[in-house]
């Protein structure tokens, strides 16, 4: 389970800096769009690419995320449970959100050979939609693996005790 939680953190720490990479060249985009705009020239598509680009960012940055427990939690109730009821809770949390997660990389993967399949493109600058796509679904599919290492980890824990 420790190469397992190595290549996640590996995996995660690599998608969250492609994720800033991403934020960087929204903030440029937008930076540029709006000094441009005063010379009634705007960049052109500007609302397709933060549409992808935020797209990716979010799916990349999700992984990070959860292993730095960044995500709202509402857990008031959880607290006054005993520590082996919030153990059990935590597992169960862990092994749905895995599957669903998983489901989820699984649809968008579809969808993203669809999209392959048809050559379908954006409307105004011609990008092809499908490495967006994959891109969610990868995202996707690395929150799922953080959830199932949260599993077993809880799984190793419950055992332990």
């Amino acid at each position: 389970m420790v190469i397992l939680d190595r290549i996640s953190h590996y995996l995660n720490q690599v998608l969250i800096w492609i994720a800033g990479l991403f934020l960087v060249a929204m903030i440029a985009l937008t930076c540029a769009n709006v000094f441009l705009r005063f010379v009634w020239i705007p960049v052109s598509g500007t609302f397709e690419l933060m549409g992808y680009f935020g797209a990716v960012l979010t799916a990349f940055a999700l992984g990070y995320t959860q292993i730095r427990r960044g995500h709202i939690a509402v857990d008031i109730v959880v607290k006054g449970f005993s520590k082996r009821t919030q153990t059990i809770l935590g597992s169960i949390n862990s092994i749905v959100c895995t599957v669903f997660f998983a489901l989820a990389a699984w649809q968008i993967s579809k969808y993203a050979n669809n999209l392959w399949e048809t050559g379908e493109v954006t409307e105004t600058l011609q990008i092809i939609y499908y490495p967006f796509a994959y891109a969610v679904a990868f995202g996707c599919a690395v929150l799922s693996l953080v959830f199932l290492i949260e599993f077993l980890k809880l799984l190793a824990k419950e055992e332990g005790e």
